[in-house]
């Protein structure tokens, strides 16, 4: 993820959206002090991915890498590309791992390309969670993992969103910025850009010139639609969804952003993910050799948007509450029901809200919040919350 400059207060979002949509262009800007200035972006092939799954505790087998990898790809590859991918993988990894029985194992070449990747001395055998949710985002953020107030912070939803938004505007990286702070360093970038560093420099020299409201005044005019955000917490939120290019800031979807990116990255570097062209001209390369494909239970097969909803509304007709008319059914527990029912999907929680939104968006199914909110489902409530800009769903409506 680049470190940006927009030559307006109206800024542009980075990178490719966790959708798949197209990336805006964008230009880079300096950074806002000369220390600790963000890192280039970084890349991970998706050898090295699967090796990083592989080193964890317990090695991996085959459907593990599907589910735990596989949605890091799943915006550019579709099912069938996918397989391929990682069959091909696989097969050049084969000096790196060993297998028993179908469970993978780095040996000491593999332990290697996992240390160097992540910047360590060897290859713990950590939990997936530790290796995915802090180690592989403090590579694709540029920070250095090894320092535990830095690993601190990638585990709190606030502390992410200020180092995705530090790192896009070209902000020092030495830390996590608190939200005003940060809401302050973010309204001098947008007077920079509006009027030249003099401006930025000499209200920079008067400590407290700025009130909050005026900051995050300033500060909001670098969302690509600027706007007046209530709080700072919502103001670094929005930013850090633009920047990582996630659909919403809910920090799971942060995380799969920034995945995504870092795969993106290098498979724009390679040309990979991208059959029949080349990363440098476009020029159509020869056939890739692939590997028998053995679809097995183990293999998701990716619902269409159609087939998603059509499944989604037949989950929630079991589950729905109300009156004729107005029968609601919380996400969570229609989410639980597609777990059982279509094993098949191979959907995260994250991926099925994700395709929730969509197919609402798309017009295939309704999605609705709760005006009154009862005590005692408020557990119910929580898990089914779906954030969208200024909207929070929590029902999926059935028609009678």
């Amino acid at each position: 993820m680049s470190a940006q400059s927009r030559h307006a207060p109206a800024a542009s979002p980075r990178g490719a959206s966790a959708n798949g949509a197209a990336p805006k262009s964008t230009t880079r800007t300096q950074p806002n002090d000369n220390q600790g200035a963000a890192a280039m972006p970084a890349a991970a092939s998706l050898d090295e991915l699967l090796l990083t799954r592989i080193a964890c505790s317990g090695g991996a087998t085959r459907a593990q890498l599907t589910r735990d990898v596989g949605p890091m790809f799943s915006n550019r590859l579709s099912p069938g590309e996918w397989r391929a991918a990682l069959d091909e993988a696989l097969m050049r990894l084969e000096p790196s791992v060993h297998t028993h029985r179908g469970r993978m194992r780095v040996n000491d070449r593999g332990a290697a390309t996992v240390a160097k990747l992540l910047g360590e001395k060897d290859a713990p055998a950590r939990a997936w969670s530790e290796q995915r949710d802090i180690w592989l985002i403090a590579k694709a953020l540029g920070v250095d993992a090894k320092k535990p107030t830095m690993r601190k912070a990638l585990t709190r939803a606030d502390g992410l969103q200020a180092l995705i938004v530090q790192q896009g505007f070209g902000l020092a990286m030495r830390q996590a910025l608190s939200t005003s702070k940060l809401r302050s360093a973010l309204a001098l970038v947008a007077l920079g850009q509006a009027f030249g560093d003099n401006v930025r420099s000499g209200l920079k020299s008067k400590k407290g010139s700025l009130s909050a409201k005026a900051g995050r005044v300033l500060a909001g005019q670098l969302l690509q639609y600027p706007r007046e955000l209530s709080t700072d917490g919502r103001l670094i939120a929005a930013l850090a969804a633009e920047q990582a290019g996630a659909a919403r800031p809910e920090t799971e979807m942060l995380r799969l952003a920034l995945l995504r990116n870092l795969a993106g990255t290098a498979a724009r570097e390679e040309g990979a993910g991208q059959p029949g062209t080349s990363a440098n001209n476009g020029a159509a390369q020869p056939p890739r050799r692939t590997a028998p494909i053995d679809i097995s239970a183990d293999t998701p097969q990716r619902p269409g948007l159609a087939q998603f909803s059509a499944g989604v509304l037949n989950a929630a007709r079991g589950h729905a509450e109300g009156w004729p008319g107005n029968r609601k059914a919380f996400i969570s527990r229609v989410w639980s029901a597609i777990r059982s029912s279509h094993p098949e999907w191979g959907l995260s929680e994250i991926e099925f809200k994700d395709m929730l939104a969509g197919a609402h968006k798309a017009g295939q199914l309704v999605l609705a919040g709760a005006d009154l909110k009862n005590k005692q489902n408020i557990k119910d409530l929580e898990e089914s919350a779906i954030l969208y800009k200024n909207t929070v769903w929590h029902f999926v409506r059935v028609e009678d």
